[in-house]
């Protein structure tokens, strides 16, 4: 059983919000779309606190890696921008790509930034530096997600050639190309003991894949149109989509059953528009969407 409870709505943005991180300050979310900077808020407040800064062109990215005073910040023009906490500035600009960002993650065990962009290649940056150390080039077409595995021996990319590439974290090789879906893939996200990846694309279908074998596990309808974002729950077996259909639906990561939906129809004063990106901070499930809205759910988990 899963109650849900809207806790608060957070709104200030003018344009569509196109992505969220969580800080490594806990109860801080920032937030970046199709707006003139990247907004900080104060999760303990439900409030909003400032512009952290201006931004030339849309925010497609946001990442803070952990233990880092470090913010980047992929834009639509291709550059990233790196803002330190203690300098209170933006330090640098990397300009590896001229096409837009869409993902950015780093790996702790390598001190390595990873940036995926349109152009269908992934720059790697020394996170001490922040110089390039190599690209890779994954795809003809848009890189539009990055995922490291949890022991982060692999990266999976999501690529709008409707395929997901599995790559080796030590060298940079390639372990595998998936295909199975029809459109291009949005989001990817490893399960938290690693034993497979899930994929959600512009085909609205949810994939489940062996991370060992690579074989397909389930395939699940899952939406009505595209799936934008797939999230963990930080405890519990569950995982959250979120949809370009204007809803989330929370899944079992066990047994892959289909336990939630909130949308309007559901009676949930939800979002109007595509639902982009989520985040879960404890309970609360953050979203983000098109309608220029952040919502926090408090989703309560019972027998």
């Amino acid at each position: 059983m899963i109650n849900v409870e809207k806790v608060a709505e957070l709104t200030g943005h003018g344009n569509p919000i196109f992505t969220l991180e969580l800080s490594q300050k806990p109860g801080i979310l920032f937030t970046g779309g199709n707006d003139k900077g990247l907004v900080e808020w104060s999760l303990e407040d439900n409030a909003f606190i400032k512009v952290m800064f201006p931004v030339t062109s849309s925010i497609y990215a946001i990442h803070c890696p952990a233990g880092r005073p470090l913010l980047f910040t992929g834009l639509r023009n291709g550059e990233v921008l790196v803002f330190d906490f203690i300098e209170q500035k933006v330090i640098k600009i990397l300009k590896h790509h001229k096409a837009p960002i869409f993902d950015i993650k780093s790996v702790n065990r390598k001190n390595e930034l990873l940036v995926a962009s349109e152009d269908g290649s992934v720059s790697i940056c020394n996170l001490e530096t922040l110089e390039l150390l190599y690209t890779v080039k994954v795809s003809h077409d848009t890189i539009r997600s990055i995922c490291i595995s949890p022991n982060e021996k692999q990266v999976a990319f999501g690529c709008r050639d409707n395929s997901i590439k599995i790559y080796d974290l030590e060298d940079y090789t390639l372990l595998k190309a998936l295909h199975g879906h029809t459109l291009p893939v949005f989001t990817t996200q490893y399960a938290p003991d690693g034993t497979y990846l899930v994929s959600g694309s512009r085909d609205a279908q949810l994939k489940i894949w062996d991370s060992l074998s690579f074989e397909l596990i389930k395939n699940i309808p899952a939406h009505l149109f595209a799936i934008n974002h797939i999230s963990f729950h930080p405890t519990q077996p569950y995982f959250a989509t979120a949809s370009m259909d204007k809803s989330i639906k929370i899944w079992g990561s066990n047994d892959f059953k289909l336990y939630k939906v909130i949308n309007r129809e559901k009676g949930f004063a939800s979002h109007q528009l595509s639902i982009n990106k989520l985040a879960w901070n404890g309970n609360h499930l953050i979203s983000v969407g098109d309608d220029k809205r952040i919502i926090i759910w408090d989703i309560k988990f019972s027998e």
